[in-house]
């Protein structure tokens, strides 16, 4: 497994496996939020049998689905909501926790110093670069 903190709350990424659960919960994960859409990857790896693995292990579970075309400021406002407003320890995940960081950035926009945003993806090891531009405001 492959996890990268954000913040102290907030962990992304790539896609997870059912196996991984007992991992998850020992790393203090307490909710799993699903940014990958089911058409991307095997019934296996789909939301619903991460799901019952991860309630079948005690973590919570919420649902997002993210494409490049929907990170629009509703859907990053539901995200936002299902994630990083809650008071658990989130790990979000995506086919390589890209766009859950993308995600979790453009819901801190406005809230958080965009240097700050920028440099927490950073150390995490992603580049957001191209959305620099929108972090200074409010996205969501």
């Amino acid at each position: 497994m492959d996890i990268r903190q954000l913040t102290s709350r907030y962990y992304v990424a790539p896609q997870i496996a059912c196996e991984d659960m007992d991992d998850l919960r020992a790393a203090g994960i307490t909710l799993i939020l699903c940014n990958r859409p089911d058409m991307e990857v095997p019934p296996s790896h789909q939301a619903e049998a991460i799901r019952a693995a991860a309630e079948a292990a005690g973590l919570k579970f919420a649902e997002q689905p993210l494409t490049h075309q929907s990170l629009v400021p509703d859907v990053i406002a539901t995200n936002r909501k299902l994630g990083a407003d809650t008071d658990e320890v989130v790990l979000a995940y995506c086919a390589s926790g890209t766009r859950s960081c993308i995600a979790w950035a453009l819901g801190e926009a406005g809230d958080r110093p965009a240097d700050e945003i920028m440099q927490a993806a950073r150390d995490a090891g992603y580049d957001l670069t191209n959305i620099a531009p929108v972090l200074d405001k409010p996205f969501a």
